[in-house]
């Protein structure tokens, strides 16, 4: 049951942000918004409010914005409110706006966890050595706390780097506390690629939580890291130098179970990891993504006029068919690897 309501709510925090972004976005431009959808299918809950009608439908595997002129057979009354009225530049912000509400997300999910979890933070312990290095060959053992590099007092992990790094190949003396008693260590230190000291050491990380703004910043900046090792491994993947492995809903609620009995953050992770990929697969030039609309709007700038909007409306239907085929085949896959 926990798992149950665990992936409705991954699902759910995915899904709304997403299309909240489409909403606010068209909103500010001026487009009239007829409809917001959690899921698809039959509707079970629709709460009217102004001139949009929100609603909660069967299937919660998606969503969507429902727009005034979206439909190139709709007929719009007030003309101004159509998004097919609007500029190429604002069309592109309000489809652009889904997958970057998925970035924000992540960010604010990590920014979360770095608050109340903790983020992982170096200290001047040694956490593990490098065989073959001037700190093993010297003697230097993990749990070692250092002091002092050349009897100048160390606090932070930043300044044992500093102090190595600017003696390449020299001899330095290396404080540590073992076991409440002062021991040094005379050693030579290498130098690496960059021409900088080294003696082959790992530091012990430990959790401490950050203060809003820093923990803002580190969700951030994970959330462009991850979504370059993601990119990064799509590419090795394309050529042929990593394994082709992809997962449907199935796949995603056996993670989400997996999370679920590792403990609440675990699960905020990987809200955030999943976040993540949605906004890049979003903006994958793809027929019925939105990085297919902005395809489309792009051509539209550069020839200066639309592309004929019933034959684009017909690849986007094509392609929505295709992915819910990929969709149903991937699900097969995951649930015989289940079995």
């Amino acid at each position: 049951m926990q798992t149950f309501w665990a992936s409705i709510l991954v699902f759910g925090l995915l899904i709304i942000f997403h299309e909240l972004g489409h909403f606010i976005a068209a909103k500010r431009v001026g487009i009239k918004v007829h409809e917001f959808s959690v899921g698809f299918g039959p509707k079970l809950l629709s709460i009217p409010r102004g001139e949009t009608a929100y609603n909660l439908r069967l299937f919660p595997l998606g969503g969507f914005v429902r727009m005034a002129g979206m439909d190139p057979t709709e007929e719009v009354e007030d003309e101004e409110k159509s998004y097919k009225n609007k500029t190429v530049g604002q069309r592109a912000a309000v489809i652009a706006a889904g997958p970057l509400m998925n970035f924000f997300l992540a960010a604010l999910l990590l920014m979360v966890i770095f608050m109340v979890h903790g983020f992982p933070t170096p200290t001047t312990t040694i956490g593990k050595l490098v065989p073959g290095q001037p700190a093993e060959n010297a003697g230097l053992k993990p749990g070692d706390q250092i002091i002092a590099i050349n009897d100048q007092p160390v606090t932070r992990w930043e300044d044992i780097t500093r102090l190595v790094n600017t003696h390449p190949g020299q001899p330095i003396t290396v404080t540590v506390l073992r076991d409440g008693w002062k021991e040094k260590f005379n050693l030579v230190t290498a130098v690496n690629a960059e021409g900088q000291g080294m003696i082959g050491i790992y530091p012990r990380q430990e959790m401490r939580p950050l203060g809003p703004f820093a923990a803002l910043y580190r969700g951030m900046e994970y959330t462009v890291r991850l979504s370059g090792l993601i990119l990064e491994f799509v590419g090795r993947m394309i050529v042929g130098q990593a394994p082709a492995e992809v997962g449907g809903p199935v796949r995603i609620v056996q993670e989400i179970h997996t999370a679920v009995q590792l403990g609440f953050f675990y699960l905020l992770q990987l809200a955030a990891f999943l976040s993540i990929n949605l906004g890049l697969f979003n903006l994958l030039p793809i027929p019925a993504l939105d990085g297919s609309r902005l395809l489309f709007l792009a051509l539209e700038g550069l020839r200066g006029r639309p592309v004929d909007p019933a034959k684009e409306n017909f690849v986007h239907l094509v392609g929505f068919g295709l992915l819910l085929l990929l969709i149903m085949v991937i699900t097969y896959k995951d649930i015989l690897g289940l079995l």
